[in-house]
């Protein structure tokens, strides 16, 4: 997969995996990580499936809906990506914290529906719920930051609320932070984001 690695100053903290948006890059969300900590190796990675020369996670069928199958297989390919990364730039495989904006943010918590080890953390940009009706892995031990907006034309409010519920109920331990804005990515969400890491118990 395309992608770039910088490795950071402190090699005990985590990896910071970036997972951009639609259209996006492995560029985009570099001043997100910078934010959330300016120490951490950054793992940036690109979509490997093009939407109209956009790059993307995995494939759709309309605006908020999912080609599953591709979705599995595409959340099969990143968690392999990363166990090669681990070994390729010498990063901890058990220490790596994804940073996602919407599509982005979907595949890091398909990860999480499927694997239970595959993350240490996750911060999710508006994301949807990747796949229902099947039984998550035990996330005890998982921390899961959500931000959200009440006005998102693209990921509803109630979308939020049961990706927290069924992320919860896998034993993850969740925070959801709410702006009064549609799907954009926001300052004060990044700020937010930032202080939940800094209390996270690394």
């Amino acid at each position: 997969m395309k992608h770039l690695f910088q490795k950071g100053k402190d090699p005990s903290k985590p990896t910071l995996l970036l997972l951009h948006g639609t259209g996006g890059n492995e560029l985009d969300l570099l001043p997100l990580a910078g934010k959330v900590d300016d120490e951490a190796s950054i793992l940036s990675v690109r979509g490997n499936v093009l939407e109209n020369g956009m790059p993307r996670f995995f494939r759709r069928l309309a605006e908020g809906i999912f080609d599953e199958e591709d979705l599995i297989f595409r959340t099969t390919e990143l968690n392999a990506f990363l166990d090669e990364a681990a070994e390729t730039y010498g990063f901890d495989r058990n220490n790596i914290i994804a940073i996602g904006y919407s599509n982005g943010a979907n595949i890091a918590a398909s990860m999480l529906f499927h694997y239970q080890h595959a993350l240490k953390a996750a911060i999710l940009h508006h994301p949807m719920v990747p796949r229902r009706g099947i039984e998550l892995p035990d996330l005890t031990g998982t921390s899961v930051f959500i931000a959200a907006g009440t006005n998102d034309p693209i990921c509803a409010p109630m979308e939020s609320k049961q990706l927290q519920s069924l992320l919860e109920q896998a034993n993850a331990s969740v925070d959801v932070h709410w702006e009064n804005h549609g799907h954009q990515l926001t300052l004060t969400e990044v700020e937010a984001a930032a202080d939940w890491y800094r209390n996270l118990s690394l």
